[in-house]
């Protein structure tokens, strides 16, 4: 477990900060346990956040706000910075990346030296699909559940280099994991250099069986690029349970880390075979810091991530899994039964977690959105990437039951009364 002691002492001692906040989540946890169900505790962290409860944020799969804490620490890095940038930011705070580094790559459970600090999960995703050698007619397979961003990337390669972008067509609400696993089977060929999948689509929230397809490439010599923007810490796992040879995310969804931040790991003997998006040297080849070459650049944003390791260690992977799974089940309970609803996603743990999409019968998903927003001061995001089309929910674990209750009601509301 990350040392909060270590982390605050190590990361600009001569700015000289205390935060409250990481001491109110450890009497928490230490008094109260922090159980699903106990308000009490689950009232303190919500006061570990600076909010405008005038609006309910439900889309935290998009991204999500970071603790004080976080904000406390790019606020008062960033200040120190701008005292002498190029002395201050260069030789006192960029250094500290590495600590960093060794949090996320005890978190991923993976060597450090495979943990790239980058700025979202499009920018690792990019230079893994961008970077790997490949041959006019060699083919990268991904699926229709895949993020746009990722299939405009393939779509670049192929108009640039003659690659071939393979789509998989998989079931949006499969009944089986197996469903997932086998187009992707039946899609590869030899010619397939690279397999692209989502870890969690990020249309409806579900999970792929990636550890099967990783298995099922390495079989056949073929890396997977695992696309863990919306997986990471959403629910327990790591890159044992995976075995991934890329791994892309952003950090400031689940993790809540500072909008800007991402991270990507690349196997340490794979990291030569990568080209960076921007240039290195070749004495970098090797390097897995070969992949953050990109000039200059605030170091308080991935400073600041050590501070949301230790906010998210201190909680707990497992309570707070199990909370994104109560405040799901809270709502989604009282809707399954209308008639009206129309998943997007599969309910089962096995399927999805903390995220879920569904739409309501001769209703426009847009006009819901708009209407939840207007009169329930509820922010969600909608998706239109067929097949998925609906409203996507993520609640997280400073949303109060209150604002889920509140969406329920509205739900309930709408295909009965109307949204006019």
């Amino acid at each position: 477990m990350l040392s909060r002691r270590d982390l605050i002492l190590g990361s600009v001692a001569a700015v000289g900060f205390r935060d409250e906040t990481l001491d109110v989540v450890e009497r928490l946890v230490s008094r109260l346990g922090g159980e699903v169900q106990d308000e009490e505790f689950w009232a303190g962290i919500q006061q570990a956040f600076t909010l405008d409860r005038n609006v309910a944020n439900f889309n935290n799969g998009g991204c999500s706000p970071s603790p004080r804490v976080v904000q406390d620490a790019m606020r008062r890095q960033l200040e120190y910075s701008n005292q002498a940038p190029s002395y201050t930011m260069w030789r006192h705070l960029e250094p500290e990346v590495e600590n960093v580094r060794r949090g996320l790559a005890r978190l991923f459970a993976v060597d450090p030296e495979e943990v790239a600090i980058t700025r979202n999960a499009s920018e690792s995703l990019e230079t893994v699909i961008l970077g790997i050698d490949m041959e006019p007619g060699d083919e990268i397979l991904t699926t229709n559940l895949d993020y746009p961003r990722c299939h405009t990337t393939i779509d670049q390669r192929v108009r640039r280099d003659g690659v071939r972008k393979v789509t998989a067509s998989v079931p949006h609400v499969p009944r089986s994991m197996d469903e997932l696993r086998k187009p992707i089977e039946d899609a590869i060929t030899s010619r397939t250099k690279l397999i692209l999948i989502s870890q969690v689509s990020f249309m409806n929230g579900q999970i792929f069986p990636v550890r099967e397809i990783v298995e099922l490439g390495r079989r056949r010599g073929i890396p997977v690029l695992v696309d863990g923007a919306h997986a990471f810490v959403q629910y327990k796992f790591d890159n044992r349970d995976l075995g991934s040879d890329y791994f892309a995310t952003s950090l400031h969804k689940w993790l809540m880390a500072p909008i800007g931040t991402g991270m990507l790991m690349v196997q340490k003997p794979k990291i030569g075979s990568i080209w960076p998006l921007m240039a290195a040297t070749e004495a970098q080849k090797d390097d897995i810091r070969k992949f953050e070459e990109i000039g200059t650049h605030p170091a308080a944003n991935h400073n600041a991530i050590a501070e949301a390791l230790t906010f998210h260690e201190m909680l707990g992977m497992e309570r707070k899994e199990a909370r994104l799974r109560y405040l799901r089940s809270r709502w989604t309970d009282r809707l399954r039964d209308l008639k009206n609803i129309r998943w997007a996603t599969n309910l089962d743990r096995r399927h999805s977690c903390a995220i879920t999409t569904l739409g309501i019968e001769r209703i426009k998903d847009m006009d819901l959105a708009a209407w939840l927003m207007a009169k329930h001061g509820i922010f969600v995001t909608t998706i239109d990437s067929p097949p998925v089309r609906g409203i996507r929910v993520s609640p997280n674990v400073y949303t109060t039951l209150d604002e889920v209750d509140r969406f329920a009601e509205a739900m309930i509301v709408a295909p009965t009364k109307g949204i006019g």
